[in-house]
């Protein structure tokens, strides 16, 4: 059994996603700017965003398992899980040549989509809470409104505007998960509830 002692704060867990994150705009970035034939010349590139999707929904469920304290955390974290593989698998199929519908491209905004809610309905507590609070209520809108973008670019695959703004979506995603702190500030303001800030 895995004691507390041994476990990272969360604050450190988003921001191994928020790495994460980093990672896929980078690469989508830099398909967007080469465009999609260039970029997938070299396998490692064509399977290298799917994977790190993929990826990222399977380490969601120790994420699920080790640090939720109500069952709205598990189901949340669960979700999106879920939804973060059934992404990557998709593009993994595409990139593969085993899938041949472009529909398959929906489950990314599926998958923010998805997540958005999730952040949103197992935040309970309001924006100026603390930092992770807010945190929270901010990234659930950005990956609600920014399913728009994924969506667009299922139907224009080769726009490059289109393009670089998911990439800017995922580095926004990561920079707000970068600025997590479990109990801190936001704007100069915290709760007395959320107890004694650790930084």
């Amino acid at each position: 059994m895995i004691t507390a002692s041994f476990m990272p704060p969360s604050e450190h867990v988003h921001w191994w996603f928020a790495t994460g994150f980093l990672i896929l705009a980078l690469c989508f970035a830099a398909r967007a700017v080469v465009g999609p034939e260039v970029w997938d010349r070299r396998p490692w590139r064509r399977y290298l965003f799917p994977s790190v999707l993929f990826a990222m929904g399977l380490l969601m469920f120790p994420v699920m398992v080790f640090f939720t304290n109500s069952t709205i955390h598990m189901v949340a974290h669960g979700s999106w899980a879920e939804t973060m593989m059934l992404a990557g698998g998709a593009q993994l199929g595409l990139a593969a040549g085993k899938l041949k519908s472009p529909l398959w491209n929906l489950t990314i905004p599926l998958g923010l989509f998805v997540g958005g809610v999730a952040i949103l309905v197992h935040e309970q507590n309001a924006w100026l809470y603390s930092r992770a609070a807010f945190g929270h209520h901010l990234l659930g809108w950005i990956a609600i409104g920014g399913a728009t973008i994924p969506l667009v670019l299922t139907f224009r695959p080769r726009s490059l505007v289109t393009g670089l703004c998911f990439a800017a979506l995922l580095v926004s995603v990561s920079t707000v998960l970068y600025a997590d702190r479990d109990t801190a500030p936001i704007f100069g303001h915290l709760s007395p509830e959320a107890g004694q800030p650790h930084r």
